[in-house]
């Protein structure tokens, strides 16, 4: 899968962000607006309260940009940092979501916080999903500034994980983020589905300036916030265009399943030569673009006075005529899906057939394909072992264990798909000589697929949980402990074992007979108890 550059979201760098305004009919009010880094919950000149961060993350430390003067709202002066004492992995983890689909926005900046001049290189994932890669070193305006960027995901299970991935020693930054439900039918997911997270390229508005939620005191129920589509736009054509407003109601405006706003209909250019537009993507993705319209020309009263073709990539994807779809002064939506692109950059031409092209917005979205994710009874095993065995904020257990798939698992664990490829299970969990002083989770039984087990030389205690034993172990050496109690006797349950270590613990009581046959069919099992003192 093609990593998304912070290259790819130039036009969101000077993006600032205002409340949501939610009109009373919009239903759906799960939201979070996090200040990264704060340690008081804020408010931004537009009377939006953010919250302190003070919960939702893993570990992490807090610092403030080099120059606050240099930004405008309180949010984006503070941040959130994940040293390399925090692992290499870690999370905002945002709980107590209804399942759905959610409006999901970042602020990331550097500037220099911590004196070394030297932006970091990390990845971000959303859902077990990647999502963004920021590379160093960053741009130096994008650095100085920051970006913002956004995207729309689907939360299933109920919480919201938002995970950085650190490269060498660089620390992942974060400066805010924003939680918004929004329709669940949005952006065609009835035949999109929902195993793709839209991440957004471009959020245009045509025929006026930055406007939305971060620009103006235009509400748009989503969040989203438009940026002129002037820098867009082809050079070669842009001598023809002419920019056409209207004060006008603007019907079929604020309705599910999009919510796209009346303002975002009151403006279009319009060119009696081809409208252009040259947008940055990146290859091997396919692109969910959205057309917006609204014949707002009161001399256009009839079907067939404004007729306009739509080519993407060169290739004639429809034909429009607005009034002939909807009328006059009525907004008028229609996307198309570009696929499997070959290049990094996506032309969209609207080319005149009869009278001028007119066009309202446009918006591209990347179609990244939901990754692997561990099955979710491992994963609870796995939360449940991190607290048991007390595993240190170093190895950086937060978030999936496995996903996404392209970066390490946990630190000391190996993962593989299951046999139908739809998910990803625990094969190995090695975690000798870490100093680990907890003992072994009951949850243990979960990890169907656990092949290796090793737990040696650690200071774990307490007695071995009964599920411990799986069909599927093959190799497990807990030796050098202080484990008590008996040695279980579904230890036995697999056929497969090969090697059992035990030694070197205070283990009392019977031996499962089956355990010393594993030594006469060319395994190994070895069981020395402590010397008492």
């Amino acid at each position: 899968m093609s990593l998304l550059s912070p290259s790819s979201f130039f036009f969101l760098s000077l993006l600032l962000v205002l409340p949501l305004s939610l009109a009373s009919s919009y239903p759906y009010k799960a939201s979070y607006r996090i200040d990264c880094g704060s340690a008081t919950s804020t408010t931004d000149p537009f009377n939006t309260t953010w919250q302190a961060d003070d919960r939702y993350y893993t570990s992490g430390a807090t610092s403030i940009v080099s120059e606050p003067l240099h930004f405008r709202f309180p949010h984006e002066k503070t941040l959130r940092y994940f040293p390399p004492s925090s692992g290499k992995k870690n999370c905002y983890i945002i709980p107590n979501l209804p399942p759905g689909r959610y409006y999901i926005r970042t602020f990331t900046v550097y500037d220099n916080y911590d004196g070394k001049s030297h932006s970091p290189s990390f990845d971000v994932s959303v859902e077990g999903t990647l999502v963004f890669s920021w590379r160093s070193p960053w741009p130096e305006g994008l650095a100085r500034d920051g970006a913002y960027s956004d995207l729309f995901a689907f939360v299933k299970d109920g919480e919201l994980d938002l995970c950085f991935y650190s490269f060498a020693t660089d620390p992942p930054v974060i400066a805010s983020l924003e939680v918004q439900q929004i329709d669940p039918l949005s952006y065609d997911a009835a035949t999109i589905g929902n195993n793709h997270i839209l991440v957004n390229y471009g959020r245009l508005t045509s025929g006026s300036n930055q406007w939305g939620p971060g620009f103006s005191n235009d509400a748009d129920d989503f969040g989203r916030s438009w940026q002129s589509d002037a820098a867009s736009r082809s050079p070669n054509a842009k001598s023809s265009i002419k920019s056409v407003t209207t004060r006008e109601r603007i019907t079929n405006t604020n309705q599910p399943p999009n919510y796209y706003p009346m303002k975002l209909y009151q403006t279009a250019i319009v060119s009696s030569g081809a409208i252009q537009y040259n947008l940055a993507v990146d290859a091997k993705l396919d692109y969910l673009i959205w057309f917006h319209f609204a014949e707002i020309d009161s001399s256009v009263t009839k079907a067939g006075q404004r007729v306009f073709d739509i080519l993407v990539n060169d290739k004639n994807v429809t034909r429009v005529d607005i009034f002939n779809s909807v009328g006059s002064f009525a907004a008028y939506s229609w996307h198309y899906v570009a696929k499997n692109l070959s290049s990094t950059e996506l032309t969209v031409k609207l080319v005149p057939v009869v009278g001028a092209a007119l066009i309202s917005g446009l918006e591209n979205y990347a179609l990244v394909p939901n990754d692997l994710s561990t099955v979710p009874e491992q994963v609870i095993a796995m939360r449940a072992l991190k607290e048991s065995l007390r595993v240190p904020d170093r190895m950086g257990w937060n978030g999936d264990p496995c996903a996404p798939t392209n970066w390490d698992a946990w630190e000391g664990i190996t993962c593989h798909p299951n046999k139908d490829e739809t998910a990803v299970v625990i094969s190995q969990i090695d975690l000798g000589s870490q100093g680990l002083k907890g003992y072994i989770s009951d949850k243990i039984s979960l990890l169907s697929n656990l092949v290796n087990l090793n737990l040696s030389t650690n200071s774990l205690g307490g007695t071995l949980p009964s599920g411990l034993g799986q069909q599927s172990l093959v190799r497990l050496d807990l030796s050098d402990n202080q484990f008590t109690g008996s040695i279980p006797d579904s230890l036995t349950s697999s056929s497969k074992l090969q090697l059992v270590l035990l030694n070197n613990n205070l283990l009392e009581g019977r031996v499962p007979e089956e355990l010393y046959s594993i030594g006469v069919h060319g395994g190994a099992f070895e069981y020395v108890k402590t010397p008492n003192c």
